[in-house]
């Protein structure tokens, strides 16, 4: 298997399992721009759904790999608001 699918792949189910938990959302009008709600249960969840996933279509991820992905989305996440939005409200004068 290429590299690049095996990061494709567990980017794809860590997505998954952290938009299912309601641990991240899609802003409604930036859909380039993902939410961190801050729900630390919500982060859980979906860490122990991403393990369940993987598991279900046979493929074995190891534990660091998907720490390590969880870690990159949740820190590319915007906490809280879209600052896209933020700012469109609360322009600076």
């Amino acid at each position: 298997m290429l590299v690049d699918n095996y990061t494709d792949d567990l980017s794809a189910a860590v997505r998954y399992a952290l938009e299912t938990t309601r641990a991240t959302a899609e802003c409604p009008f930036h859909p380039d721009v993902i939410i961190r709600i801050g729900d630390d249960a919500a982060e859980s969840h979906a860490y122990e759904r991403a393990k369940r996933i993987v598991k279900s279509d046979g493929t074995v991820w190891e534990k660091a790999a998907l720490r390590e992905e969880f870690t990159r989305q949740l820190s590319r996440a915007a906490d809280g608001c879209c600052p896209q939005c933020e700012s469109s409200t609360n322009p600076r004068s």
